[in-house]
């Protein structure tokens, strides 16, 4: 691709280097930007994107912190293989789970989701505070009032499952919400091509409470399961009825 075809379109409410951040991620991220092949030199990037080279090398860095880059004395800046991409990246995860999203992306996610989540909620239920339980209760009773309204039940549901996760009293696992919030993102950007909307999922997260109260570990990975697995399904449909399959 020549290099003027690249320039980039910075969007509104952001800086340069966040817009150019995330044109040439995504770029990588599809391919057009070819694992071992060399990028351009920053001066080179920064007339071509029309921003100065401190912006650049900037972005560059950003992206090798990522595993998407690297540059050498010699031999410059190339695109790294996929395997060296930090793929839990906020910002890889946005790339990735942006606009398009497909079924092998979608059960790539829930497949992480699945190995995390329940696991969290046998934890929660041995360790959960009374206040932490109180606190998924306030986040239930939002998603009840808005189980017919996907945009504002989005909110409190990834509220939820980020909880069950610093319920581990685990930092590490705490952390790992980033996975969830993109999992819902996906979730509501499909949530048209479901009738029911979002009302038939109220009594599976009524149970992850009720079996964390009771300290009930197997019952709350069983909801969470089964939590996922429909809303996976609901994914698939989605995908589905949108490429007409």
């Amino acid at each position: 691709m020549p290099l003027q075809s690249a320039r980039a379109t910075y969007l509104p409410g952001m800086s340069l280097h966040a817009s150019l951040l995330n044109q040439l991620g995504q770029r990588i991220l599809r391919g057009e930007l070819q694992p071992g092949a060399p990028l351009p030199n920053v001066e080179d990037w920064s007339a071509a994107h029309n921003v100065s080279r401190t912006v650049m090398r900037e972005v560059i860095r950003v992206l090798a912190g990522k595993g998407m880059v690297e540059s050498r004395p010699r031999t410059g800046t190339r695109v790294r293989p996929r395997s060296e991409w930090n793929f839990l990246d906020p910002d890889i995860l946005a790339w990735r789970y942006g606009s398009t999203v497909d079924i092998a992306d979608a059960r790539a996610l829930f497949e992480l989701r699945r190995a995390i989540e329940p696991a969290a909620g046998e934890l929660a239920a041995q360790r959960a505070s009374a206040a932490q339980i109180a606190e998924l209760k306030e986040h239930f009773a939002l998603m009840e009032q808005y189980a017919d309204d996907g945009e504002r039940f989005a909110e409190p549901d990834l509220a939820f499952h980020q909880l069950i996760l610093r319920m581990t009293g685990n930092e590490l696992i705490g952390s790992l919400g980033t996975l969830t919030k993109a999992a819902v993102i996906i979730s509501f950007h499909l949530s048209n091509a479901n009738p029911y909307g979002q009302r038939p999922s109220l009594p599976l997260h009524r149970r992850v409470i009720d079996c964390i109260e009771a300290r009930d570990s197997k019952g709350v990975r069983e909801a969470l399961l089964e939590l996922l697995d429909n809303a996976e399904a609901d994914v698939e449909r989605g995908l589905g009825a949108r490429s007409g399959v």
